[in-house]
């Protein structure tokens, strides 16, 4: 475990109206590339030590990328995901949070958010006052609540309630067996259900999000405010000596998980080839090997069309995004859509889905199509395909709607704000 020394132990009854913060953020796992949550930690942390604060981050593996202003402490854990039942030595499962981890994994379940929790609460044992706010990032457990139960400042991140995700897993799987696994291995959220009603102070990313978290996961719509993230704006930004393919589409996708449509948009290539033979696709994203979009990629016979990149690092993906010619968000559902954003601060003219929070995002900053609707995503592509101002009014629009509501700096004067007002309440 890696911590640090901190200078001074805090008490939670000062002032700090108008101080530094001493800010701990908390995440199960948090490597940028393991999904946005990764990316969140990562640009936030930036983002408020810019602004004068003192933060850690505590995290499971994969551990994130942090800026090295920035504290990490690491809480390891056993990290099946990565290194498979196969590593496990015996003497590992002499702990009880690893023995867990050992059998959830085993039978297809994912314990992490549970255990993480529970290292979290002993890794605070006698640091109690070390921190004016502990800021969670939907990890929702047991753990981490009985933190707030202490008495200690909690503030919790929900970017969407995973109901949503296990729905439109069933949903796309016939395969009663299959259907089991999904199951088992969303059981945690009957721990998220339990303990998202007993949060004091949640933060979420859109209004969808937040009507989502209140029905789905019976909270008091009182307890959640809206805060939209940010993107980093040096990074994603047009790359004027680039020049894009004319027939070139790009996505971001985890390209096994079906609540990203990346099925939908295959089904519109179809539609779009015999009038577009050049057309191609950017995926960010590796399907499965043997997977249902491997095979559906082949039964299409899009194989040839398609150029999966998986792995990597932003700055490459800038370059993708210069290289596109159309983004395309098909998602069936988002608590925010990162994404969409980090498209449009590249200049690139999107067509995104209203899956979600995604119509509050994009706006009128795209071509926003019904989700699901393969007919409709293909026309609203030929559409800028066809039509080079349009393109040209879209990324301009794009640019403008970020630069204007989605940058990090306003994002964490937001948080800022709030994360005072929550102390001030202990």
């Amino acid at each position: 475990m890696n911590s640090r020394a901190f200078p001074h132990a805090v008490s939670h009854e000062r002032d700090v109206t108008d101080q530094p913060l001493n800010i701990a953020l908390l995440g199960y796992r948090s490597a940028p590339h393991s999904g946005g949550q990764g990316v969140y930690l990562k640009y936030l942390s930036r983002a408020l030590v810019r602004r004068g604060h003192q933060v850690t981050v505590i995290s499971g593996p994969p551990y994130p990328q942090l800026d090295n202003e920035v504290a990490l402490v690491q809480l390891p854990s056993l990290d099946l995901y990565a290194h498979g039942l196969r590593s496990i030595r015996p003497w590992q499962l002499l702990s009880r949070l690893d023995r867990i981890e050992w059998f959830s994994k085993l039978t297809g379940g994912f314990a992490e958010p549970y255990t993480f929790g529970e290292r979290v609460r002993r890794w605070f044992v006698g640091r109690e006052g070390e921190f004016d706010i502990i800021h969670d990032n939907q990890t929702i457990a047991d753990g981490i609540l009985a933190l707030q139960q202490q008495g200690l400042p909690l503030v919790t991140t929900i970017h969407h309630p995973i109901t949503k995700d296990y729905r439109v897993a069933l949903d796309a799987e016939p395969r009663w067996y299959m259907r089991l696994l999904i199951h088992r291995w969303h059981s945690f959220l009957r721990m998220q259900m339990r303990v998202a009603p007993k949060l004091a102070s949640i933060v979420t990313v859109s209004g969808v999000s937040a009507a989502d978290i209140s029905t789905e996961f019976q909270v008091n719509p009182a307890a959640i405010s809206v805060m939209h993230l940010g993107v980093d704006t040096e990074l994603f930004r047009p790359l004027e000596h680039q020049k894009s393919d004319a027939f070139r589409i790009m996505t971001t996708a985890s390209a096994d998980a079906p609540l990203k449509g990346l099925s939908v948009l295959l089904h519109a290539m179809t539609l779009l080839l015999p009038d577009y033979p050049e057309l191609r696709l950017t995926l960010v994203g590796k399907p499965k090997p043997g997977g249902d979009t491997e095979k559906l990629i082949t039964a299409l016979g899009l194989r040839d069309y398609i150029e999966c990149c998986k792995g990597i690092t932003h700055e490459e993906m800038v370059e993708k995004y210069a290289q596109a010619a159309v983004a395309v968000v098909p998602s069936i559902y988002e608590g925010f859509g990162l994404p969409a954003i980090e498209a449009m601060a590249c200049g690139v003219p999107l067509v995104s889905t209203d899956g979600g929070a995604l119509a509050e995002v994009v706006d009128d900053a795209g071509l926003v199509v019904s989700a699901g609707d393969s007919h409709a995503l293909a026309s609203a592509i030929a559409r800028l395909f066809d039509d080079s101002a349009l393109r040209d009014e879209y990324a301009s629009r794009g640019l403008s709607r970020v630069e204007q509501h989605f940058c990090w700096n306003r994002c964490a004067e937001r948080l800022e704000a709030y994360y005072r007002e929550r102390i001030a309440q202990c």
